[in-house]
């Protein structure tokens, strides 16, 4: 028995290890390796976006009129406007956060009753034969806690990123991924959600807090990410272990 148990752990450690296992191994001697350039559609975890959506409206046909529904000038906009084209998205984040909750709670209670007669004796014999003349019950409760948060982030990113989609209402689904390799260490930084045309400014840039359903990334793997991480047997320990 032990030794099927033994080869179980072992088996579940080797699955849980085995995909970073291979790729940290894979990449021994030279830095990390860089994400081709790809259709980002075709990526595994893609998944098309489904917003709620108006019901659809023919635009106005205005015989013989210079404007073009939704143009702003005579000649072609040149912001981004189908599937494919580019747009650049700035990402400027600065947020800070303090919060302090105390909190202090008690409480205390008492019973006291007695059994005159029961089955015909009286409470003198009952209280012979308990030793007892009531039941008394006493209760108290104190409870007190505090706790404190402070939170500061800040990010700013500048990069460009593809329309993946044309929703039904004209709204832009926008992905942006991007990769920068220094000294073993690899920078990924993904940024997604979706735009409203008229978000895009003239010289075509969209800002983070003009994108619905943001999703922003800043991450990356290399030598010194991979020393700060635990190892994976003290990441099944940490979340297996009770005490």
């Amino acid at each position: 028995m032990r030794v099927k148990l033994k080869i179980g752990i072992a088996l579940t450690l080797l699955s849980l290890t085995s995909c970073s296992g291979v790729s940290n191994l894979s990449e021994m001697g030279h830095p990390p390796r860089m994400t081709k350039t790809s259709d980002p559609t075709l990526a595994p975890d893609y998944r098309p976006v489904t917003m709620p959506m108006p019901p659809t409206q023919a635009p106005p046909t205005e015989v013989g009129s210079l404007w073009r529904p939704g143009s702003r000038a005579f000649f072609k906009d040149q912001r981004a406007s189908q599937v494919g084209d580019l747009l650049t998205i700035k990402v400027e984040v600065a947020d800070n956060a303090d919060v302090t909750n105390d909190t202090s709670a008690s409480g205390s209670g008492s019973e006291d009753f007695g059994i005159p007669s029961l089955l015909g004796f009286k409470g003198k014999g009952i209280s012979h034969i308990t030793s007892a003349d009531a039941l008394n019950t006493s209760s108290s409760s104190a409870n007190a806690a505090s706790g404190t948060i402070r939170r500061i982030d800040a990010v700013t990113l500048t990069l460009g990123g593809t329309i993946t989609q044309v929703l039904p209402n004209g709204n832009f689904v926008v992905v942006a991924r991007q990769e920068v390799r220094i000294n073993g260490e690899l920078r990924q930084i993904m940024v997604s959600g979706v735009v409203r045309p008229q978000d895009i400014s003239e010289d075509n840039v969209v800002t983070h807090d003009r994108i619905a359903e943001a999703r922003i990334s800043y991450g990356g793997r290399g030598q010194l990410s991979h020393l700060q991480e635990p190892r994976y047997g003290q990441e099944v320990l940490d979340n297996v272990l009770p005490f």
